[in-house]
């Protein structure tokens, strides 16, 4: 029988190899799950995040629009004329927008003629946003707002604030 120095070699004087801890390995695997559940997660949640973007009044939120038809060429009087996209990220400073939204439910504003019940834009800020506070924050600087928006992407690049005046 050969001479066993120490514990190290006890699994080898039976002819079993040695045995092995499987718990650093289990360790590492459960903290990669979790980490994985939590990544997914978070983008997730980032993307509904983005997909939010309230229009606030100071003291109540603002009546839907009625829908009218989109200028085919010369700007309304006391406002500039629409690019040819509708899409609020293009709106600039003398632009109106209107909410297609529904009431109390997300805004959906699309650059439009400046007329009754749209909003002139006042203000723009091309810069990242936190939300709400932040945009209220930002208007409230700008004299004559009634009316806020913003968009918040992933991207910060893409954020914007919107300080809108009533028609």
């Amino acid at each position: 029988m050969p001479y066993s120095s120490g514990p190290a070699d006890a699994g080898a004087l039976d002819g079993e190899p040695p045995r092995r801890r499987r718990w650093p390995l289990i360790a590492v695997s459960a903290t990669l799950v979790t980490l994985v559940v939590i990544g997914v997660s978070a983008v997730l949640l980032l993307r509904d995040r983005a997909d939010q973007v309230p229009v606030a009044d100071p003291s109540e939120q603002p009546a839907v629009v009625e829908p009218t038809a989109l200028p085919t060429g010369s700007p309304a009087t006391g406002g500039a004329a629409p690019e040819s996209s509708a899409d609020p990220r293009f709106v600039k400073v003398g632009q109106c927008v209107r909410n297609e939204g529904p009431t109390g439910g997300r805004p959906e504003l699309l650059i439009t003629e400046c007329g009754t019940r749209t909003y002139e834009v006042l203000r723009r800020f091309d810069e990242a946003t936190s939300g709400e506070r932040d945009a209220e924050a930002k208007c409230a600087k700008v004299e004559g707002y009634t009316n806020w928006y913003f968009f918040d992407s992933e991207l910060d690049t893409l954020d914007f604030v919107l300080c809108l005046k009533l028609r």
